[in-house]
């Protein structure tokens, strides 16, 4: 790996993360999965938790959607705002259990409605099929809003990585369909552009979690074996000719993520089209490092996603 200048707390770490990884053969993918599943485990519900597995209705004929539910434990007769979370994994890999405690937190301590969706998975199911399955999943939160007691006004929209990138892409969804406007979207170290162009992208090539290689091989899988020609903003949404009328955002990057500058230029643009928009860059992190959760700089990142969310929602 290339010697840089990691922020020292999270030394420690980095001897235990892979690098680049073999995402080209899907059974080593599916076993991924399973490592991962194993890793994440599922978390029981905190007591001031209630979760609630359900499915919805599949978006134009798309099979049903697995969606995990959390409400606060505590009853209140006032409408809670909500948030559609997005699970990471570059398309590929992930799950909802992955966000359990995420989605607990936000539930309970803003407290706030959340609606976790377990998307498709490429390449077994190749765009369109994940965002397909998220912008379902919001068609469904936003209709159901009465029977699950959240305010229709305060709907936000929450992705980390990937995931980060189907919630920009949900939003372009949403507003270009005239449906539900979302009040605000937060993006985390957002995948955004299958292009890999940017300077962050062609430099950071064997960097902890994330780098090129692996981009590569997420984007090949993720718009399919048969891709040719343009590519949807829905499915990349750093293409999109026009972010205007999107709702307000927080986007976080971190400083030595082949996704960095992508997010950067995609957040830059939101401002350029009006879109007010909270912009964060971390240094010394890397992918996926805010896991070495008790660092200082893991702790601003997630003290400074959590104050903007509950900013936009009014809690």
């Amino acid at each position: 790996m290339t010697e840089r200048a990691f922020d020292p707390e999270l030394l420690e770490m980095l001897p235990l993360l892979p690098t680049v990884t073999d995402f080209s053969d899907p059974a080593e993918i599916r076993a991924m999965r399973e490592s991962i599943g194993l890793f994440a485990g599922e978390t029981e519900p905190r007591d001031d938790v209630v979760r609630e597995d359900r499915t919805v209705q599949g978006l134009d004929g798309d099979p049903d959607v697995p969606i995990r539910i959390y409400r606060p434990a505590s009853a209140t007769s006032d409408p809670l705002p909500a948030v559609l979370e997005i699970h990471g994994g570059g398309f590929m890999v992930g799950s909802i259990e992955m966000m359990d405690p995420w989605c607990d937190r936000v539930a309970a301590d803003f407290p706030a409605v959340v609606v976790s969706v377990d998307y498709r998975l490429a390449p077994e199911d190749p765009f369109p099929a994940g965002i397909h399955d998220c912008y379902a999943a919001l068609l469904w939160l936003s209709e159901n809003t009465a029977e699950l007691g959240v305010d229709p006004e305060r709907i936000a929209i929450a992705g980390q990585s990937a995931g980060g990138g189907l919630a920009a892409g949900t939003a372009l969804m949403a507003r270009d369909r005239g449906g539900r406007q979302l009040c605000f979207q937060l993006l985390e170290i957002p995948e955004l552009d299958h292009r890999l162009k940017t300077p962050s992208m062609m430099q950071f090539d064997d960097t902890p979690l994330w780098n090129r290689p692996n981009a590569v091989w997420s984007w090949k899988h993720y718009l399919g074996p048969d891709h040719e020609g343009p590519v949807s903003p829905y499915a990349s949404p750093s293409v999109a000719e026009d972010l205007s009328g999107l709702p307000s955002a927080y986007v976080s990057v971190m400083e030595f993520d082949p996704l960095r500058d992508e997010g950067l230029i995609y957040a830059m643009r939101l401002l350029e089209a009006g879109v007010s928009t909270e912009i964060h860059a971390y240094p010394g992190t890397f992918h996926g490092s805010s896991m070495v959760a008790n660092a200082q700089v893991s702790l601003n990142s997630a003290r400074d996603a959590s104050a903007a969310l509950r900013k936009a929602l009014g809690v």
